[in-house]
């Protein structure tokens, strides 16, 4: 993917902007922007933002049923994007049109049927997240589902989920992974645009309290239990059908998308993918109430996704201190294994 360290900085909503994402790539990791939740305006100005500020390559990543899709694929092939992310709902022929380019297909899965399914359709590698990730995130642990994911596919695997340095990376490798995914230790960055407010109550959460649920948007779901996300984890459906219909609408406000848009994604979600219909309706929440925590600066009266991993980073490194750091402790682990394999 042209990078010079085998690390990726992955899309997080509201998170992975081009300052953050240029800076992750100037480092010599790969980062990837996140436009699941831009209009194609707005998708396209941020490609040319992170165009100003590297001359690294980056990947995109983005829903390929969301409103306005054929504008963003246009505009990745139009600029030669160097890699597209995505998870859910792909769609053939956008696939075939980035690997006609030789636009690299990443998408990032969370179980091994998503995983041999990606790669029928085409995908050049994964990303496979465990449940340690946050976010969306399966019930399998990252060691256990690469391994099996390794097993069952002939394309190259990269490991998400529970990593922030190098003796992670060191593992990743020793498994058999390519490389590592992370969205948590990128987040919790100099260079991310989160509040300041929102990354104190990222340092301050304990990794007891970053636990899954199913009531935030229909899916698993990691994020800090703060008092609002409790709240919402013992709602009845009828509230959680309320707020997902005024999440909805904020949704709809956000992409500037049309009432057809949303019934087109709507339908595009309950196709491709294992959702009920109340799961897709209730998928509108992520992004506004997100928003609330990651853009707005209050982080008590929104969610805030995150990996276990959080509730053991106590720093707010530069990506480019970062990426030194897990190379230098990278180089150290490698040694030590020399050193073992030597006495053997």
């Amino acid at each position: 993917m042209g990078c010079d360290y085998p690390i990726i900085q992955t899309a997080m909503g509201w998170v992975a902007l081009p300052e953050l994402v240029a800076a992750t790539s100037n480092a010599g990791a790969f980062g990837f922007l996140a436009l699941a939740t831009a209009g194609p305006k707005e998708a396209i100005e941020m490609m040319d933002q992170t165009l100003s500020l590297t001359d690294k390559p980056f990947g995109v990543n983005f829903h390929m049923f969301q409103p306005g899709a054929d504008e963003i694929v246009q505009a990745i092939l139009d600029r030669k994007i160097k890699a597209v992310s995505y998870s859910r709902s792909p769609t053939p022929d956008y696939i075939k049109a980035f690997k006609q380019q030789g636009i690299v297909c990443i998408p990032t899965v969370g179980a091994l049927k998503h995983a041999i399914k990606a790669e029928q359709l085409g995908a050049d590698a994964l990303v496979i997240q465990g449940s340690e990730g946050g976010g969306h995130t399966g019930s399998t642990p990252t060691t256990l589902l690469l391994s099996s994911v390794l097993e069952n596919v002939e394309i190259p695997v990269v490991a998400a989920g529970g990593f922030r340095d190098g003796s992670g990376l060191a593992a990743s490798l020793a498994w058999g992974a390519c490389g590592i995914a992370m969205g948590t230790r990128f987040m919790m960055t100099e260079e991310s645009p989160v509040p300041s407010k929102t990354k104190e109550a990222y340092l301050s959460a304990q990794v007891e309290e970053i636990k899954i649920t199913k009531k935030f948007d229909g899916l698993s779901h990691r994020l800090i239990f703060n008092k609002y996300i409790q709240k919402i984890d013992r709602s009845n459906p009828i509230s959680l059908f309320i707020m997902s219909v005024s999440s909805a609408w904020k949704y709809k406000q956000i992409t500037k998308a049309s009432f057809s848009d949303l019934f087109k994604s709507f339908v595009a979600m309950l196709k491709g993918d294992d959702l009920t219909i109340s799961q897709s309706i209730m998928s509108a929440n992520s992004p506004a109430i997100i928003q609330k925590a990651m853009v707005e600066g209050s982080p008590h009266e929104g969610a805030m996704p995150s990996g276990q991993v959080a509730g053991i980073i106590s720093n707010l490194p530069s990506c480019q201190d970062l990426i030194d750091q897990i190379m230098d402790e990278f180089g150290v682990a490698a040694d030590n294994f020399k050193k073992i394999q030597d006495k053997l």
